[in-house]
């Protein structure tokens, strides 16, 4: 008898507008992870897409056309194993979840607000590109980190957030 496929963990991306970093790390996930994870994101509001995360999401060939920017609210009645904040207003705003979900935060800064200094569309497109290559980098890390005790040596950069 053929062994049986492990199920996959359900994680949920949180950000502040569901625009950019989680919609990154949703799309990064479903690529480089979706074999053993099952990644959603949302946001503590709904901006809509970034033009600017799409397209930067597309010049490696990250598909996220078919993502669409949605509440936290709107994923109330899914079941999730993890749940990570990717933003400080996240982790803040993040609702309760049952006990049995953990809630992690790593944090990136915004590229909405980083372009507010940048002049010239390719300099505002590389903040984007370096974002998305940062949660890249955070994305090749799971579904490894998000077992790790936070406290064990070579600490993780995750914080687990009781409920």
């Amino acid at each position: 008898m053929p062994e049986q496929s492990q199920k996959k963990l359900k994680v949920l991306f949180l950000c502040t507008g569901n625009s950019c970093r989680s919609q990154m790390a949703e799309g990064w996930t479903r690529k480089l992870r979706g074999d053993l994870i099952e990644p959603f994101s949302a946001g503590v509001r709904a901006d809509g897409m970034n033009p600017l995360t799409m397209k930067a999401m597309a010049e490696v060939d990250v598909d996220i056309s078919g993502q669409w920017s949605k509440t936290v609210e709107e994923t109330s009645g899914m079941q999730f194993d993890f749940v990570i904040t990717l933003c400080g207003h996240a982790r803040e705003s993040c609702p309760v979840y049952p006990e049995h979900v953990k809630v992690i935060h790593h944090g990136f800064e915004d590229p909405a607000t980083l372009v507010e200094t940048v002049s010239g569309e390719e300099q505002r497109q590389d903040v984007y590109r370096r974002t998305r290559d940062e949660i890249r980098d955070y994305v090749r890390t799971l579904p490894e980190a998000l077992h790790r005790d936070p406290g064990e040596e070579g600490e993780s950069p995750l914080r687990v957030t009781p409920e």
